[in-house]
């Protein structure tokens, strides 16, 4: 089942933005609006093709920390309509469309191990949508245009490769063999955005370290989808270790609240 979270929807329309959280400048193809047709397009097309879990301890446990991140990125995501949907599929990944559209697959739960390294996982995710990395990264592609063909009348008019690939720029391109990842400094971005929402969502920011260094030593027999598209490496580890003092300290005020 698809859930419609409550939650805070945001992001600027026009080609240029200021990131939350990060304050870092950047260029957008397509307005908010334009990308929130998209990935609403994405998502129905994913889930078309998917198994969905409409019940059970894994859809269960998927909202519910989807519930407590959307409620975490407060005014950074004002205007998304959050939905998320879980896909029983051994793929290890997990994405989210923009507009705030999430998806996860059962694949992946193993290696978050627990719900705070779910809530890792998923705060990165959404930390891409909100900072509109997809849009950013079509800009920098010939695709734009067709996105925004597509985004005014339907990406149904596309061709497949045209309308795959421009699934894999805005997040979910590993299902069809369309493996785009996210720049390192995109990367390096949604790792700083989804600490601070994992840690205002009262979960311990510590877990993502951990979690990431599951995804590194997975890496190194055959790596699940989620670390081919979000390469983990020693940097990214060491990245997040400086961040942790801040992502802390918002863990116990949001602990201090509850």
């Amino acid at each position: 089942m698809t859930g419609t979270l409550t939650g805070t929807p945001g992001g600027k329309s026009g080609v240029g933005l200021t990131g939350p959280i990060t304050g870092r400048s950047a260029r957008v193809a397509l307005s908010s609006e334009q990308e929130e047709t998209l990935g609403m397009q994405s998502f129905r097309e994913v889930l078309s093709q998917s198994d969905v879990v409409e019940r059970g301890p894994e859809h269960d446990l998927v909202v519910k920390v989807a519930e407590r991140l959307a409620r975490a990125t407060g005014d950074d995501a004002k205007d998304f309509k959050w939905q998320v949907s879980v896909v029983k599929s051994p793929q290890a990944n997990a994405f989210c469309l923009p507009g705030g559209k999430i998806v996860v697959y059962t694949g992946i739960i193993p290696y978050a191990k627990t719900e705070a390294g779910l809530a890792a996982v998923m705060g990165h995710e959404m930390a891409h949508a909100i900072a509109r990395h997809g849009s950013q990264r079509l800009l920098r592609t010939s695709l734009a245009q067709t996105a925004l063909a597509g985004a005014n009348f339907s990406m149904g008019n596309l061709d497949s490769g045209e309308r795959q690939t421009i699934m894999a720029a805005l997040g979910a391109g590993a299902q069809y063999g369309v493996l785009l990842p996210f720049s390192r400094e995109h990367e390096t971005e949604a790792d700083q955005m989804g600490l601070i929402y994992m840690a205002r969502a009262g979960y311990d920011p510590r877990e993502a370290i951990t979690f990431w260094e599951r995804m590194s030593k997975a890496g190194e027999s055959q790596p699940p989808a989620f670390a081919s598209t979000h390469p983990s490496h020693e940097r990214r580890i060491e990245d997040l270790k400086a961040l942790l003092p801040k992502a802390v300290s918002e863990y116990e005020k949001a602990k201090s609240q509850r």
